[in-house]
């Protein structure tokens, strides 16, 4: 790539002092300069890099000062703005070119900062416990992540551990969400006792030793096993010091909190969890590397793990190849395609999320789900950036209703779901055929071989993988409208991925799906309607 170098002259806040600055002008970056006039001040020059392309690292601006082992990991990743005492005007001018921005608590992140950001700004980070100085609402609105950073130790590894452990025995999570969608089941949710079942400690150093404690003050019998472990520190505090194999084998509830090495990595896979109790549970506050993550998910579904509690993943976050994304993907996509096939887009007010699953509803949290299906509908037909944080924030606050409902399939729950379906109701459709028989524009879809497809619209059903856009036709069934579409889109060198028809009867009414890797121009979309068999179609882009 050719590249050319600039000399600026950067005026210093010393008048009797000045810098030159060389910038490349590669593609990846832009160069803007501005003055501004603060309180007292007088006026200050910045000269502001924003990169712009699509593999270019995050831009994260520090401004308070952060000890430099922090700023050198910080660095590891990405580009680094460290601009300490920025006057409120400053800050807001400077956050526009950020993704990041890390603050103590002499920092005030006001309602202006996020809204200065216009969308860029993905997450703060308070270096420090509280996070009063943070407007908290306003980051929920803008779609903005606030983490903080409070005194990591010994004693809170295990409380976390302690906390995780009885969590998990008594459904807490699971009663908790039952409560806020309105349920009440009381005996569903009253889970085990602690008292007289057996906790494997697997790592029996600082961390294990005092979940130990706090174990045995639970009236839990606690063995542990660590190689390097000295038995009379176990014995000490009343624990016994096992082999691996005696430990998974007798355990109710293991407790990980080993390193991850090249011994201990996936320690906890398909031939380990073979030799387990059925319905052990599991917690880590480790490492995620430990466990062999697929193998968990086997597991949980043959029920020899009753129940997993991880605050720690192998890739954090979670692997592009979780069993979730497809579906996380096809949500999405459903709700793009729904919002496009209303006449007008901004009228939709009531959707209605259809789950199909044979894992009972209690077992599938479907808020990224919901998160997502919002994100579909509500961004092509607005500015707002939309994700799992302000997902229902932002659907209430335009007055759009999501219902969900779920269907409880019988079979064996592997996949997390069967089916999504997703229908907006009282609007009109420029697609009259994606309207179903009780009224409503209706688009459904499942996973196929990790694959989104489109498997139904109003009420034909289709199959074309959600990749790239799709153009649906509603037509005469006859001989040779495939060939006919596939012609004029092939004269104007727009690749077909895929293709399917789903019709009434054969001779009768049908709908043609077309997947295509490029977006046709408006001529070969009217040629594609004038063909006489073809009674509508519209072009949908994902």
């Amino acid at each position: 790539m050719a590249t050319s170098t600039t000399s600026l002259n950067v005026p210093s806040l010393n008048p009797k002092l000045s810098s030159s600055l060389s910038i490349s002008s590669t593609p990846q970056f832009s160069v803007s300069s501005l003055n501004l006039r603060t309180h007292g001040r007088g006026t200050r020059r910045f000269i502001v890099l924003a990169t712009a392309g699509l593999d270019a690292k995050p831009t994260v601006l520090v401004a308070e000062k952060l000890g430099a082992a922090g700023l050198d990991l910080l660095k590891e990743f990405a580009n680094v703005d460290c601009s300490y005492n920025l006057s409120p005007e400053e800050l807001n001018t400077k956050i526009s070119l950020c993704d990041a921005l890390i603050v103590r608590s002499g920092t005030k992140v006001s309602r202006e900062v996020f809204e200065s950001s216009g969308g860029r700004l993905k997450v703060v980070g308070r270096a420090g416990v509280g996070i009063d100085n943070v407007d908290l609402a306003a980051a929920t609105e803008h779609g903005c992540l606030v983490v903080n950073a409070p005194t990591a130790n010994t004693v809170a590894a295990a409380e976390h551990g302690i906390a995780l452990l009885a969590a998990m025995a008594r459904n807490v999570a699971q009663a908790d969400a039952s409560v806020k969608a309105g349920k009440w089941l009381r005996n569903k949710y009253v889970g085990v006792s602690l008292v007289g079942k057996t906790l494997a400690v697997m790592g029996f150093g600082k961390v294990g030793t005092e979940v130990a404690r706090r174990a045995k003050g639970l009236g839990m019998h606690v063995i542990a096993h660590d190689p390097y472990a000295p038995a009379d520190r176990a014995r000490a505090i009343g624990v016994e010091l096992v082999t691996f194999d005696e430990a998974i084998a007798t355990a109710d509830f293991i407790s990980l909190h080993m390193p991850l090495t090249p011994t201990t990595s996936k320690m906890l896979n398909d031939e380990t969890f073979g030799k387990m109790k059925k319905g052990v549970r599991i917690v880590n506050v480790a490492r995620g590397g430990v466990i062999d993550e697929e193998a968990l998910v086997r597991a949980l579904d043959s029920g020899i793990v009753a129940q997993a509690a991880l605050d720690v993943f192998t890739k954090e976050p979670p692997s592009p190849e979780s069993k979730l994304k497809p579906y996380v993907i096809l949500a999405e996509k459903l709700g793009r395609l729904a919002v496009q096939l209303v006449t007008g887009g901004s009228g939709v007010k009531s959707v209605k999320v259809t789950y199909a699953s044979a894992r009972a509803p209690d077992d599938l949290d479907t808020r990224v789900l919901r998160a997502m299906i919002t994100k579909g509908i509500i961004e092509p037909i607005s500015s707002v950036f939309v994700n799992l944080v302000n997902a229902d924030f932002t659907a209430k606050q335009r007055g759009v209703r999501i219902t969900e409902e779920r269907i409880v399939l019988d079979g064996s729950p592997e996949a997390p779901l069967e089916s999504i379906q997703v229908q907006i109701a009282n609007v009109e459709s420029k697609f009259a055929s994606a309207i179903s028989d009780t009224g409503e524009i209706r688009v459904e879809g499942r996973v196929k071989d990790g694959v989104p497809h489109l498997t139904r619209v109003g009420s034909f059903e289709v199959d074309v993988s959600l990749e790239g856009s799709i153009i649906l036709c509603r037509q005469v069934d006859q001989p040779g409208m495939i060939g006919k579409v596939g012609s004029i889109l092939g004269q104007e060198n727009v690749n077909v991925s895929f293709m399917s028809v789903g019709r009434i009867a054969p001779r009768k009414q049908a709908v043609m799906a077309i997947g295509v890797d490029d977006q046709p121009s408006k001529q070969s979309l009217q040629r594609i309607g004038e063909i006489p068999a073809i009674e509508e179609f519209v072009f949908l882009k994902l």
